[in-house]
């Protein structure tokens, strides 16, 4: 089973930017490193007048797009729950890690990102699966390890540290 690891945050806290330097991090040591984006309602990858999208339009359950560079599955619920992080891990190809960002009412390891400028409460003294703290803020009654936000080495190798299968 693959490792796991999380980042969560209010948006605006900087998770996309910090994770794209943390997968160049650990990707540039050697991992293969995949990830999990949870995202708000109804998002699209396609664009409107495609034949995929227009496949998915019309009914289809799964539209698989191909061509000789990637693939991409898009899978409509129609419906049905959401799946669980661990069915959604079970999908991926093996990997030596996941970092999962969003999830934040789940309960696995993550580590919380957070921006005083964006003007939003911390999501760690609510959430105990929340590990460490990257932030421009010193949180010092936290319980927990607060990370300089801009230093990627350390969270890096927080992340691969912490991060536990699922």
């Amino acid at each position: 089973m693959t490792k796991v690891f999380g980042f969560a945050g209010w948006s605006g806290a900087g998770k996309t930017t910090l994770i794209r330097q943390v997968i160049a991090r650990l990707v540039g040591q050697g991992l293969r490193v995949a990830t999990i984006k949870h995202a708000h309602h109804d998002f699209d990858i396609d664009q409107p007048g495609k034949d995929s999208w227009e496949h998915r339009q019309a009914g289809a359950a799964e539209v698989l797009v191909v061509s000789d560079r990637r693939w991409a599955l898009m899978h409509e619920l129609r419906g049905a729950a959401e799946p669980s992080l661990p069915e959604l891990i079970g999908k991926l190809a093996p990997a030596d890690l996941v970092l999962v960002e969003g999830f934040k009412r789940i309960a696995f390891p993550k580590m919380e990102v957070f921006r005083a400028a964006n003007g939003k409460a911390p999501l760690h003294p609510e959430d105990g699966s929340i590990v460490a703290i990257a932030s421009d803020t010193p949180f010092p009654d936290s319980g927990r390890p607060v990370l300089p936000l801009d230093d990627v080495a350390v969270i890096s190798t927080f992340a691969e540290r912490h991060a536990q299968r699922l």
